[in-house]
């Protein structure tokens, strides 16, 4: 396991930039250790619902945590993050594509060069899941 201090900037897509960040150290498996920010836009899917909220204003990212899944254009992240309203409403959640850096994200990766992550169906969720191999 390899740390990886990531400091995305303002206008990047949180999920989207942290794969990326992820694929530019030649790894496809990493976990989320610590995240914190600020969002302009987040999608984030509440629990049961089929379509993540959308909300357009200014919100603090309070944590972040989960795996990020980069494999070129097919990706496998499974992120939550909880995040703060102007008005201290606090919702959590899916991290949904569409979350855009307000003015920065400040993420602790915790790069694991020798593992792949992928989601495949899992008969008995009826969800894509999680599946580790080692790196070929």
């Amino acid at each position: 396991m390899k740390p990886f201090p990531v400091r995305l900037t303002p206008g990047q897509d949180l999920r989207a930039a942290l794969e990326a960040e992820v694929q530019a150290q030649n790894c496809r498996a990493a976990f989320v250790l610590s995240g914190i920010g600020s969002l302009s836009t987040a999608g984030i899917r509440l629990a049961g619902a089929a379509q993540p909220t959308r909300l357009t204003e200014s919100m603090e990212i309070l944590t972040l945590s989960g795996t990020v899944a980069a494999d070129g254009n097919k990706t496998g992240s499974h992120m939550h993050m909880a995040i703060s309203t102007a008005t201290g409403q606090v919702l959590g959640g899916h991290v949904a594509p569409g979350c855009i850096v307000l003015t920065t994200a400040e993420v602790l990766l915790a790069l694991l060069p020798d593992w792949q992550f992928t989601r495949e169906p899992d008969s008995l969720t009826g969800y894509d899941e999680l599946v580790i191999r080692p790196q070929s």
